[in-house]
């Protein structure tokens, strides 16, 4: 092959009377050999290659390997990509911005230009994460939500007005703007991007990673992305390529279309269930077949952000004419539709119906079989047919009950002078949130119609329900109120909260407080029902212990009912005003009413919701920040603080130092979540970071949550490990942050024991079972152990973002061999840890790890280093992904 292929495939083409330059898949296959059955995914990597093929970072043999990937559907090659941009929201972006304030600091004090420390490429924060459903079921909620958002996060959001001035290509869309995705869904993202380059105009696929994990759902729109942690987003930012292996590819063929009654949702719950059991972590997920010839984009949009939860790195449709017909209503210009048909055609990455890619492995869904879904209890993977709700709710509320050992009787309470009771089972909070289902114009006006249905009939909402209206875009408050159903959702407590992630993201608001008196009192298991994409326990609020992810017309069935016990498949949501049964049948909404609905969506809704998207409110506009390349850090901030991670950083990077004499910090089970290891909930006031905050002055109603404290790493790692619901298999029977100081007996804090091992210069190690920090791409999740003093965690598998993360923060990833657990093993906790030779390590080596028992006997366990590509490697024999990067500012 030459090595000029990278000139040798430039090409041009035309779209609306413009020429742009590209470079060529088949020009370039003259060379690779033939690639037209290269999953349409792997030809957007391709092209990224062959774009920035330098004869370093991306050589000939790099190219090669990705062609070849054809052969066997597999190729063993880590390959470095350069996505297109970068997607933020503010809880990630506060913390990634501290980070290249820090950064900035540390290259001035080691004496290099400030200046370099600047993004290469275009990055997008949108603040979405921070409003809070406080206020809910009247017509002033949004406005009171919106001002004490504003109040809480007026210094955060004079940090990233800061950031936007002093840094460059770093663009901020305001609070109530909607949801980082749907934004990005709706109007950022381009699918062919063009960038004038050399008095060229350059056209290429649009393409990114994000600091959110669902930065999946823009692969809906045939744009290649996924979710990072924030400290790898921030060295792609400034010019570091994403090292990866090429993926495996799995193709998922759907046919067929859904049933009368059956929503998006349904659908996206029954792919998640059955791709979790095929098994993708770390592998491609390519969607093909027939079914999609009829599936809208919103549809697709949906089945793509819930990437996470099915384990996949991403869920990628093809670009296609639904595709083009999604960029028209939303409002794209026809020159950007025009380039992008004749680009993807011209690139081989048009879906044309009876595509027939060569995958890894494929599974296929006849979408006729897919019936009414809930997810739940606290698994988004644990799909249950709606009519098997009871019965999952059952067997969770009687191991709770088992546990408890208690006999719950409903509990008396009083509301609005009102007496009630609240019964076990209680629905208390059904939301309609979430960028995952709010970007879904069928469900949502699904959910009106059956609110209007409901309303008609008499139906109320049960009294112990929070019930609120969180759009991921204003657009949706646009075509809800030209369908006339506002009002209805609105006398169902269904009012608009805030334009952001709210309960999805665990920023449910406090339940009024006889519900909570009555759930402490009866020790009660009581459900919320969200139109979101994750349902891990402790998420959503403290006291509600079964959630349940729903489609939004669902949500408000739910809110009706009121309680998980009643069938909705067979029981009656409540009586109308006759006193007769009224069942879910009887107000869901036909396909015929919910496609007139749809057809009331219009591309005017999106250009002027988007006309002036980066302009804000008028508090947004009157904070005012002082322009500067360094950022004047307060020293009595509690929001903003100088992150302490480059303190002790030299030009030069440091042996890696073996592990002698670790202590276990915590002994973990399954599915441990970032969730669990770093909640962004919120912050009880008996907690480590709770008594930070009032120590600070901060009074209880202004803790606000971790969240948003993830630019004061005070308060992060005092919050790290303190999810309400983690369980220390240390201390049995013990939910919370706590450990014992070993060798000691007593029960402490999980920060009080960091400390206390610190001090005597301990290193630290966490064990743990399968699927290790699963869930959200949170970057504190490994920042958060780095700074407890963890060096090591010992898992039986990790999740994808998460064991990047550990490495970039400089943490070792290790697995237990194949059938080897710490039950196998039998640890208590107690064992003392010994890991040597890390200065001869190399990626995916087996390394001996020396577990010394508390009677004194050794055993060695051959642990597989899951350090998975010499770039990893690279970064951790740095001390971080951030510190590598500063140096090679340096140099």
């Amino acid at each position: 092959m030459s090595s000029t292929l990278r000139e040798a495939s430039k090409d041009t083409l035309q779209a609306k009377d413009k020429t742009y330059h590209y470079y060529s898949l088949p020009l370039a296959a003259k060379s690779l050999g033939d690639i037209a059955r290269l999953p349409k995914s792997l030809k957007v990597l391709l092209e990224n290659l062959l774009r920035w093929q330098d004869g370093e970072s991306v050589t000939d043999e790099d190219i090669q390997a990705l062609a070849g990937w054809l052969k066997n559907a597999h190729a063993d090659r880590e390959i470095a990509w350069r996505p297109a941009r970068v997607l933020m929201q503010d809880f990630t972006g506060v913390p990634a911005v501290v980070d290249l304030a820090a950064m900035r600091e540390a290259v001035k004090r080691l004496g290099g230009d400030t200046a370099k420390v600047n993004p290469l490429s275009p990055v997008d924060l949108v603040i979405d994460h921070s409003v809070t459903v406080d206020h809910f079921g009247d017509d002033d909620a949004f406005e009171e939500n919106v001002r004490l958002e504003m109040e809480r996060n007026h210094e955060r959001y004079m940090f990233l007005k800061w950031g936007q001035q002093a840094f460059s290509r770093f663009s901020v869309v305001p609070p109530g703007t909607g949801i980082c995705h749907q934004v990005n869904l709706e109007y950022l993202g381009k699918a062919v991007w063009s960038e004038l380059q050399d008095g060229e105009w350059i056209a290429y696929p649009d393409s990114l990673v994000g600091t959110d994990s669902h930065t999946t759902m823009i692969n809906g729109l045939g744009v290649l992305g996924w979710g990072v942690g924030g400290i790898e987003a921030e060295a792609a930012m400034l010019g570091q390529p994403v090292s990866m292996l090429i993926p495996d590819v799995v193709g998922f063929k759907l046919t067929g279309k859904l049933r009368e009654g059956i929503t998006a949702t349904d659908l996206v719950l029954t792919v998640t269930q059955m791709l979790r059991k095929h098994g993708v972590v770390g592998k491609f997920v390519e969607f093909y077949g027939d079914g999609l010839d009829s599936l809208p984009l919103a549809d697709r949009a949906t089945i793509a952000n819930m990437s996470p939860e099915y384990g996949a790195t991403c869920g990628f449709f093809p670009i296609d004419a639904i595709t083009l017909e999604y960029m028209r209503l939303s409002g794209r210009s026809d020159d950007l539709v025009e380039l992008v048909e004749t680009y993807a055609k011209a690139q081989g990455m048009w879906r044309n119906p009876g595509d027939e890619p060569v995958f890894t492995s494929t599974l296929e869904l006849d979408m006729g079989d897919v019936e009414a879904s809930l997810a739940g209890p606290k698994r988004p993977q644990d799909r249950v047919a709606l009519g098997d709700v009871p019965k999952a709710f059952a067997a969770s509320a009687e191991l709770e009950l088992n546990t408890a050992q208690k006999d719950r009787q409903p509990i008396d309470y009083m509301m609005n002078g009102q007496p009630y009771q609240l019964p076990d089972g209680a629905v208390v909070i059904a939301a309609i949130t979430s960028c995952t289902n709010t970007s879904n114009p069928s469900v949502l006006m699904a959910a009106g119609l059956l609110a209007k249905k409901a309303v008609t009939l008499g139906l109320k909402r049960q009294p112990w329900v929070k019930a609120s209206l969180a759009p991921g875009s204003k657009v949706v408050s646009d075509y809800l109120a030209q369908a006339k159903l506002t009002p209805y959702l609105d006398e169902l407590g269904f009012n608009l909260v805030g334009y952001g992630c709210t309960t999805c993201i665990g920023n449910s608001g406090p339940l009024p407080e006889p519900i909570e008196t009555a759930i402490k009192k009866g020790d009660l298991t009581v459900g919320a029902v969200l139109s979101g994409n994750r349902n891990f326990e402790g998420r959503i609020h403290p006291l509600v212990k079964t959630n349940w992810l729903a489609s939004p017309p669902l949500v408000v069935a739910y809110a009706l009912a009121g309680n998980m016990n009643i069938n909705l498949a067979t029981d009656p949501l409540g009586y109308d005003r006759k006193g007769e049964p009224v069942y879910l049948k009887d107000i869901w909404p036909s396909a015929q009413e919910i496609a007139r609905a749809v057809e009331l969506v219009s591309s005017d809704m999106f250009r002027k919701e988007y006309a002036e998207v980066f302009e804000g409110t008028e508090e947004w506009k009157s904070i005012q920040v002082e322009s500067s390349d360094t950022y004047g850090w307060q020293s009595d901030s509690t929001y903003i603080r100088l992150s302490p991670f480059f303190d002790e950083m030299q030009a030069q990077p440091a042996p890696v130092k073996d592990i002698h004499g670790a202590r276990i910090l915590a002994m973990l089970g399954d599915s441990v979540t970032t969730d669990h290891i770093s909640p962004a909930g919120s912050i009880k006031p008996d907690s480590p970071a709770g008594r930070y905050l009032q120590n600070h002055g901060v009074e209880r109603k202004d803790f606000n949550s971790y969240g948003s404290r993830r630019g004061n790493h005070e308060v992060m790692m005092r919050g790290t490990f303190a999810n309400i619901r983690i369980r220390n298999e240390m201390l049995p029977g013990v939910e919370g942050g706590m450990t014992r100081h070993l060798p000691g007996t007593e029960a402490m804090s999980i920060y009080d024991a960091a400390m206390l091992y610190q001090q005597e210069k301990t290193p630290l190690a966490v064990i743990a079972g399968k699927e290790y920090g699963s869930g959200s791409s949170r970057d504190w999740a490994a920042k958060g152990p780095r700074l407890l003093g963890i060096r090591v965690v010992i898992a039986e598998s990790f999740e994808r973002i998460h064991r990047s993360n550990l490495i970039g923060m400089g943490i070792l990833p290790l697995e237990f061999p194949q059938g080897v657990t710490r039950k196998t093993l039998g640890l208590t906790g107690e064992e003392v840890i010994d890991i040597a030779d890390l200065q001869n390590l190399r990626p995916g080596v087996t390394i001996p790890v020396t577990l010394t028992r508390s009677d004194g006997s050794k055993e060695t366990v051959p642990c597989r280093c899951r350090i998975d590509t010499a770039t990893e490697l690279t970064y951790y024999q740095n001390d971080g992904i951030l510190h590598y990067v500063i140096r090679n500012m340096l140099n």
